[in-house]
């Protein structure tokens, strides 16, 4: 096995597109050493480092969080079971919410997305004269943090 891996191994073992690594490079997420001839290397505990930054998006993290995230790590190393065990306890509040809000999705809106509503009256997402309004932007009923019942 090499000890190091070029983008194009990296980028199939890890399913990330090359252009993405190029970025996280940029964005100092990811380190690479330079051959002679100016090739990309990347050791082998870059993988763990680009596995982690795709759990971390895949639950909404930003970047910028990520980056912080493994600057905080002594000596910018690879994050172990410990470290993500520490960093994600950070996210955990936001895993919450986005758990609560898919479970919201599945359980009140099966019947609804695409029905053609023709009962108004029983409709969970019914806001007549935009009531809701009133308490902000955006998808007022499916943000609320408990389910809404059903209007009968």
């Amino acid at each position: 096995m090499h000890e190091s891996l070029t983008i194009g191994e990296l980028a199939a073992r890890s399913g990330v597109a090359p252009s993405a690594l190029r970025y996280y490079e940029r964005l100092g997420l990811i380190r690479a050493v330079r051959t002679t001839g100016n090739q990309r290397r990347y050791e082998r505990s870059e993988l763990r480092r680009v596995s982690f930054i795709r759990i971390a998006q895949q639950v909404g993290v930003s970047l910028e969080e990520i980056r912080e995230a493994l600057d905080s790590l002594p000596d910018s190393r690879t994050p172990n079971k410990s470290d993500w065990a520490r960093l994600s306890e950070r996210w955990r509040a936001r895993l919450d919410e986005k758990i609560g809000l898919l479970t919201r999705l599945r359980d009140d809106l099966t019947g609804c997305i695409g029905c053609g509503c023709l009962s108004l009256q029983r409709c969970g997402l019914y806001n007549p004269g935009d009531a809701l309004a009133a308490d902000g932007p955006g998808p007022r009923i499916l943000m609320r943090s408990a389910p809404v019942p059903a209007r009968r």
